[in-house]
């Protein structure tokens, strides 16, 4: 199974969001290049919040470019077998913490933001990551600053988006 099957698949999963839902999958339907940053019409990117609950904290990057708190992530690379191994791959690389583990039950949530041409949408597929017991966190090259933030705190430091994605992923749990 590709990677553009197995992103059709998980959002016909996905029973939440309807009308957005179904953009991603119009999108993906019109583009068989729509889970890569060459589609210039936007393309899937997966994301996961990295969350502590044993510590009610969530670990959020400063976005190198867009000089942002937010979520772990990016764009799919080839070797990506799956969506769910994109947010995870995505999640360990820009936290630097090894044994993270997908929340079970699928996407938390879908969020799509405009971004600068030649591109126009990031159509992200959100997760969470559970970190392990002891789970260190170490800044990658992508992340201007990496910081635990309790979840009262995240409104104050993140957007929107974010802030939906951990009220999603509590929950959940």
């Amino acid at each position: 199974m590709s990677l553009h099957d197995d992103a059709v698949r998980v959002l016909k999963e996905y029973a939440d969001q309807e009308e957005l839902r179904g953009l991603y999958l119009d999108h993906l339907a019109a583009h068989p290049d729509g889970m890569w940053k060459p589609c210039e019409a936007g393309h899937v990117t997966a994301s996961a919040l990295v969350i502590d609950p044993s510590r009610g904290r969530v670990l959020l990057t400063l976005h190198r470019k867009l000089r942002m708190w937010l979520q772990m992530g990016g764009h799919c690379e080839p070797g990506d077998a799956t969506v769910e191994a994109a947010a995870l791959r995505e999640a360990t690389e820009e936290s630097g913490i090894a044994g993270l583990t997908l929340l079970p039950g699928g996407p938390v949530r879908l969020d799509r933001h405009p971004i600068p041409s030649p591109c126009n949408w990031h159509l992200d597929v959100q997760y969470a990551a559970l970190v392990p017991e002891g789970a260190t966190a170490v800044i990658s090259d992508e992340s201007l600053d990496l910081r635990w933030f309790p979840y009262a705190e995240v409104g104050d430091v993140a957007d929107g988006s974010v802030v939906e994605l951990l009220r999603r992923t509590l929950e959940r749990l």
